[in-house]
């Protein structure tokens, strides 16, 4: 496994839409591994292949539950709503409210291509919506005006 470069900023991958997985190989699953310990080096709870400069749809995610891995996923259903701060890996030291479905319903693949369905709530539900919009080209201050956009050690001093 190897430890990814995190795509940042204005990196124009981040706006690209990724393309779908058609068949799981050795490469793919290679790049699912390193995904992997990208996250969990960088201290994150999800990261799509786009911020690794992988224009695939693949998501890797562990919020505090174990590992996920989603190839080719989709939010299938959502409901409720929650407000939080996000931040991004891709976008370091900055955070904002963002409101997301509270419960959604994913279908995707795991590493055999078999399709897979589940339910996912509250942080787990506000990390998938988080990666499928980086698959989609979108970054959570999408959603903000530039004032809502909190510096971290402004949040700090709250």
């Amino acid at each position: 496994m190897s430890i990814r470069i995190i795509r940042k900023g204005k990196d124009p991958v981040l706006r690209q839409v990724a393309k779908p997985v058609p068949k799981v190989t050795k490469a793919i699953e290679k790049v699912l591994d390193d995904m992997a310990e990208t996250m969990y080096e960088a201290e994150g709870i999800g990261l799509a292949a786009v911020q690794v400069g992988i224009l695939k749809r693949l998501v890797v995610a562990d919020v505090g539950d174990g590992l996920v891995e989603l190839i080719n996923p989709e939010i299938i259903e959502s409901s409720g709503s929650q407000r939080a701060y996000e931040g991004c890996l891709s976008l370091p030291g900055i955070r904002g409210e963002v409101d997301r479905a509270m419960n959604i319903k994913v279908r995707a693949w795991n590493r055999q291509e078999e399709e897979i369905e589940f339910e996912a709530t509250e942080l787990f539900a506000r990390c998938i919506q988080h990666e499928v919009d980086h698959l989609n080209g979108i970054l959570f201050t999408d959603y903000l005006k530039p004032s809502d956009i909190v510096q971290e050690d402004e949040l700090e001093r709250e």
